[in-house]
């Protein structure tokens, strides 16, 4: 059952692609700009495109100038409007040598427990943002981390993907072979 034949609209060098559309799929794709097919074969660039789509929706209606916070709930808002399961202020524990230390690093948004996403309304994204992002990423497991300034002129400008640094290593032990 299809609905029919959709046009996606993409930057360059990309072209226009025409996607088939299932009925019970329509309407639930968010219309983003720059997306290439609504039912991208890796679930992480998926899922990044959507987060990034409802940060840009954000940034389009309040602009640059706002305080954080009001970034970050704005974008909880349309995380649930996209069906986007995600967690804030994620705490996650520290043990050092054994201890569990008293300080705990927050993740702003921990979204489908795959994807660290830190909010920021800085002037610009400074190396250290990049390294917490990075440290988040290897403590947490996860694969993927974006940080989204909003005090940008656009979204785009203010936003950076990062991966774990040991998301393409190749792995040293036998495939069937499974550490606990």
């Amino acid at each position: 059952m299809t609905a029919g034949l959709t046009t996606v609209a993409v930057s360059a060098p990309r072209k226009a692609v025409p996607v088939e559309v299932s009925e019970d799929l329509a309407g639930a794709i968010p219309a983003i700009p720059w997306r290439v097919d609504p039912l991208v074969a890796d679930p992480l660039e998926s899922l990044t495109e959507r987060v990034i789509g409802c940060a840009i929706a954000v940034h389009r209606a309040l602009g640059p100038g706002l305080l954080e916070s009001i970034y970050r709930t704005c974008l909880e808002i349309e995380l649930r409007a996209a069906d986007l399961p995600f967690e804030t202020e994620r705490h996650m524990t520290l043990t050092y040598r054994g201890q569990l230390l008293a300080n705990h690093l927050r993740l702003d948004l921990l979204v489908d427990g795959t994807l660290v996403v830190e909010v920021k309304a800085v002037e610009s994204i400074h190396p250290l943002h990049l390294a917490q992002v990075i440290t988040y990423l290897k403590l947490s497991g996860c694969p993927v981390g974006l940080i989204l300034n909003f005090n940008a002129t656009s979204l785009r400008a203010g936003l950076r993907r990062l991966e774990h640094p040991d998301r393409y290593l190749k792995k040293k032990h036998p495939p069937d072979l499974r550490i606990s």
